[in-house]
């Protein structure tokens, strides 16, 4: 079965348009609870978590309306990160998880992402079927077997306590200044409060969410005011989510930021050290800088490439038993302790790194040299195919070879935007340049 609405991270959308309409939001939840609920017995329940966009609540709405109207008992969470939403899926044994976010998008989008009973996301086989059921005529429950909803107020304080859980015992944050920002996000609280706890001087940031300002010039995606105002405090890290918080940014004490690859290297050097990174193994997505692959190479690790999206890095891990996973972009999948990508997890775990060696961020956080990397999105038209044009198959086939040997390229629609990315990597500063941008071109004729 093919999928047609879920793309390589739920559904996702601009809101008030298809498919991230109320409607479709209804039925979707109608869709999971017939999927999910595989009896005529009142027992089964689904956690809905949100991000701060002013959309979730339409969406929130329309999503318990479907569920309860199949007999689905819905715990609605409120504003909390996306990792929250896979913790608690599995700790409060629900049947199914829901998280109302966009991630790194800008508030006029949002999505919905769901997760099995395990905590982890759905596979793709499972999303056809929803899609299936979808398509269908839903049969809904009878008057007496209609689902109840009901507001759970301990969700954010459970999973922050779990994240202190995850910080090495008898380790504290004492002397240490850190600066976090949560993208006016769903971390706003819990992220501020479980630095604080831990002992550490915190400098908050992007924590003013008014339903409008989520990503917007803050967060991962756009790292400037951390950057500034951890050298302006004179602070030892900055932690910058995106707003869902399952994503990270690593400032260091010069304002340099590290991304996902460089954190990644982090840990798996470390893990390896201490003998807990299974079969030698850490897993990236094709959009991981080839300068990682060298370096955990020459440190007698190996790189394990996915498909872009980390559903797709923790099927991978899942599958293989490895443990340590993630993307360039700055989701970081640690099995060990959580099932989905968790960006103040991965905050948290540097920390200790830094209490643990008394190195500063600046020298943990710079692992190797990157290969020079250009990325550039081209947006086409609804419909387009612009990747099936005998044009921009010709300029992909004259890149290729002109990198054949020395560098690589990697072109792949989004699955969450109408965009194409076309990313190349070469040691060639300007063929780097004149690759990537042939194919942009030959792309925006026909977009």
């Amino acid at each position: 079965m093919s999928r047609q609405i879920f793309g390589t991270d739920g559904v996702r959308g601009r809101a008030n348009s298809h498919p991230m309409t109320p409607d479709m939001a209804l039925r979707l939840g109608q869709a999971a609870g017939r999927y999910f609920r595989t009896d005529g017995l009142n027992r089964h329940r689904v956690v809905i978590g949100k991000d701060t966009r002013r959309s979730g609540y339409m969406l929130e709405n329309a999503l318990t309306a479907g569920l309860t109207s199949t007999g689905m008992n819905v715990l609605l969470l409120g504003p909390v990160p996306t990792p929250a939403v896979g913790f608690l899926t599995q700790s409060m044994r629900a049947d199914l998880g829901i998280m109302i976010s966009a991630s790194h998008n800008p508030h006029e989008d949002n999505g919905i992402k769901f997760f099995g009973p395990s905590g982890f996301k759905l596979s793709d086989e499972a999303e056809a079927e929803i899609e299936a059921i979808l398509e269908a005529e839903i049969a809904l429950s009878q008057p007496a077997n209609i689902g109840s909803a009901k507001r759970i107020d301990d969700g954010l304080w459970r999973y922050g306590e779990f994240l202190k859980t995850t910080f090495p015992r008898g380790l504290r944050l004492d002397g240490l200044k850190v600066v976090v920002d949560c993208a006016n996000g769903a971390a706003y609280r819990v992220a501020p409060s479980v630095l604080w706890e831990l002992g550490a001087e915190v400098v908050p940031v992007g924590t003013e969410p008014n339903g409008f300002n989520i990503n917007r010039n803050c967060g991962s995606t756009h790292t400037d005011i951390a950057a500034a105002a951890v050298v302006a405090h004179g602070a030892d890290l900055g932690i910058c989510l995106d707003g869902d918080a399952d994503r990270v940014m690593i400032i260091d004490e010069t304002g340099a930021v590290a991304d996902g690859d460089q954190i990644m290297a982090l840990f798996a050097e470390r893990w390896a050290a201490q003998g807990r990174l299974r079969h030698g193994t850490l897993v990236a997505t094709v959009m991981s800088n080839l300068g990682l692959e060298r370096h955990l190479a020459g440190q007698g690790l190996k790189l394990e490439r996915t498909a872009v999206g980390d559903r797709y890095v923790v099927e991978a891990m899942r599958k293989c038993g490895w443990n340590l996973g993630g993307e360039q972009s700055g989701h970081i999948v640690m099995t060990d302790y959580c099932t989905t990508g968790d960006g103040l997890l991965a905050g948290l775990q540097f920390l200790a790194a830094m209490v643990e060696t008394g190195r500063p961020a600046s020298d943990l956080a710079r692992r190797f040299e990157r290969v020079p990397q250009l990325l550039k999105n081209v947006r086409y038209a609804a419909g387009a195919d612009p990747l099936g044009t005998a044009s921009v198959q010709d300029a992909i086939a004259a890149a290729e070879k002109r990198l054949n040997g020395h560098g690589r390229l990697l072109i792949r629609k989004s699955g969450t935007e109408p965009l194409i990315r076309v990313m190349a990597e070469c040691e060639d500063d300007a063929q780097l340049i004149e690759v990537v941008g042939k194919v942009v071109e030959a792309v925006e004729q026909v977009a």
